[in-house]
């Protein structure tokens, strides 16, 4: 049996970075043992671990016999029995031998509750990655994965405009097939389009410098929590409650109280419920 921990979150970058504190506490609660994430192997820059093996979704995990497997990515059961068939020594998770799932709780303090449950010490605020000096520009990072997430591209623009109308620079972000919404956004404001044009390494180094995140509930927005980012956060139809920044860092979240689908099709009516000067009351630069 391998002197290992195999942790198991075959999610995206917002997903990963929220179980950045377990993934620590798994790290000095087994000190001599090998920790492997099985998850995206693009994020392994960014996270505390020894290796990452390419999993998307909750299996299958290409692994045997670890000595501790832990279940990071879900509540299962396809999540718990792709663990299983590595034939851990020891499983952590929801359920089998586990505490009872609940749907009422912070997705960082959510993985941490487990390790506790499990006599593993693990601190909800141990999600930072670092600090930059604020001194690039304005990140605005107008898509999200799904639809019910996606504010408005024609009012981010007016939030571009505003911002390039008093001088400040803006970046306009997102992923090569988001590349048609971002220059949507950036218009003719002169912001510069860096959609399709960063790997995650340059965009992890963008958000850290950053003055400013403007965006929804996305995985950039994590990172700039990771980052201790200023930002201010457009939120819907997910509570900030669940999946919101940490109260104590320098993030401005709007959110209308409304929930709704989180893969939805169309942009949530919460979300929409927010205008522009809202968002531009929040910016402090």
């Amino acid at each position: 049996m391998a002197l290992e921990v195999l942790a198991l979150r075959g999610l995206g970058l917002g997903d990963l970075l929220t179980a950045v504190p377990a993934l620590r506490a798994l790290r000095r609660a087994y000190p001599r043992h090998r920790l492997v994430l099985a998850g995206p192997s693009a994020l392994a820059p960014l996270l505390p671990v020894d290796e990452v093996i390419e999993v998307r979704g909750p299996g299958p995990v290409p692994r045997t016999r670890p000595q501790v497997a832990v279940n990071l990515h879900g509540r299962g059961p396809q999540s718990t029995e792709a663990l299983l068939a590595t034939e851990p020594g020891t499983l952590l998770t929801h359920g089998i031998g586990g505490p009872p799932w609940r749907d009422d709780v912070h997705e960082v303090r959510r993985w941490c509750d487990l390790l506790e449950w499990h006599g593993l010490p693990a601190d909800p605020d141990d999600l930072y990655l670092g600090e930059g000096d604020r001194g690039g520009p304005v990140v605005v990072h107008p898509g999200a994965a799904y639809p019910s997430r996606r504010w408005p591209p024609e009012r981010y623009a007016m939030v571009v405009a505003y911002l390039r109308g008093r001088g400040h620079e803006v970046v306009v972000t997102g992923s090569a097939a988001e590349w048609e919404l971002a220059v949507r956004v950036a218009g003719l404001s002169g912001a510069r389009v860096l959609a399709g044009r960063t790997d995650l390494k340059a965009l992890a180094a963008l958000v850290r410098d950053a003055r400013l995140v403007i965006c929804g509930d996305t995985g950039l927005a994590h990172l700039a929590s990771a980052y201790r980012t200023p930002s201010v956060l457009l939120f819907g139809p997910v509570s900030p409650a669940l999946w919101g920044p940490p109260k104590q860092g320098p993030h401005t979240v709007i959110w209308k109280g409304a929930t709704g689908d989180p893969h939805g099709q169309s942009p949530d009516p919460g979300l929409l419920s927010i205008n522009v000067d809202e968002v531009i009351e929040a910016i402090s630069l």
